[in-house]
């Protein structure tokens, strides 16, 4: 569609739909371009009412934190969303029972945990994301993956269409699960083992301080790059990186972290096209050298 067509179909939304928008700010790497449709869906009848109008005739985006996403410097041809404030709700439903919005941090939901006795959530203290993005990834660290705690998501599709799906109705796999890219995650339920509070909070902690001592904080890095090759070998991807990269390689300001080369830097200015280099570069060496085939984690939107 037109953008002048859009302006004029999505005219009532006001402030909520910017056109030509800049991405760079909105993700971890601070690079990117702009995206034709900027959305930020106020409220769940809102966004009803914006994918009915819309009608599944532009690519949608749905950017959550931006912890795990490179985004073009091109002008992205289609729609982003982002959720409001209104999708980061998060509530205790009887003793063992969060519900929480897609749009709240995985550590808001683990911090929620401690503050109600309940463990199972520590691990979300070190992922850097959003419930939702971290269900669609199934994301996890430390042994414990968003699968473990899951009880039911809900979602809306592309044609405004709202629905609940219990956990045992996903499959979920190593960093992915086959629900389909068509499904907008709004919230989840989530359950718990009641605990003492100063017991969570210990394992919390614990689990905090080995993430710092291991992995890059406050730099302009979208966490883990390749997910682990767990079918292939039994070395963690960032070992096949050490033995197959010379970790100073670099692309314009694109770089690999000397804390953990499974992390990628923009370590100043670099571009989508330094980024995606590097990545291309750290794949291809590793596949010459060890003979696996690397899968990215981070999400790529083009």
């Amino acid at each position: 569609m037109k953008t002048s067509q859009l302006k004029k179909l999505l005219s009532e939304f006001g402030n909520n739909v910017r056109f030509e928008y800049d991405l760079k700010k909105k993700n971890w790497f601070n690079i990117g371009g702009k995206t034709k449709v900027f959305y930020k869906a106020e409220n769940l009848k809102e966004l009803v009412n914006f994918l009915k109008k819309i009608n599944n005739n532009e690519k949608i985006f749905i950017l959550g934190a931006g912890s795990n996403t490179l985004i073009t410097d091109n002008l992205f041809d289609g729609i982003v969303i982002k959720l409001s404030n209104n999708f980061n709700n998060i509530s205790l439903l009887g003793e063992d029972i969060i519900i929480a919005g897609s749009g709240v941090l995985d550590k808001a939901l683990s911090d929620f945990a401690i503050n109600n006795n309940l463990s199972g959530f520590e691990f979300l203290s070190c992922i850097p994301g959003t419930v939702g993005g971290g269900i669609r990834m199934n994301a996890g660290c430390f042994g414990k993956e968003f699968k473990d705690i899951l009880l039911s998501i809900q979602t809306i599709d592309k044609l405004g269409n709202v629905t609940t799906i219990p956990r045992k109705d996903i499959k979920f796999e190593y960093r992915k699960n086959n629900l389909s890219d068509e499904l907008i995650f709004l919230s989840a339920s989530f359950k718990g083992i009641k605990t003492e509070s100063s017991i969570v909070k210990d394992k919390t902690d614990k689990l905090k301080a080995e993430k710092k001592k291991t992995q890059p904080t406050r730099i302009k890095t979208s966490g883990s790059t390749f997910k682990n090759p767990v079918l292939q070998t039994n070395k963690k991807v960032w070992e096949l990186i050490k033995e197959s990269v010379p970790l100073d390689k670099s692309f314009g300001d694109a770089c690999i972290s000397d804390k953990h080369c499974n992390f990628f830097v923009n370590k100043g200015n670099a571009s989508f096209n330094d980024m995606t280099k590097l990545i291309e570069f750290v794949s291809k060496n590793v596949l010459e050298k060890t003979g696996i085939s690397l899968e990215k984690e981070i999400k790529i939107l083009e």
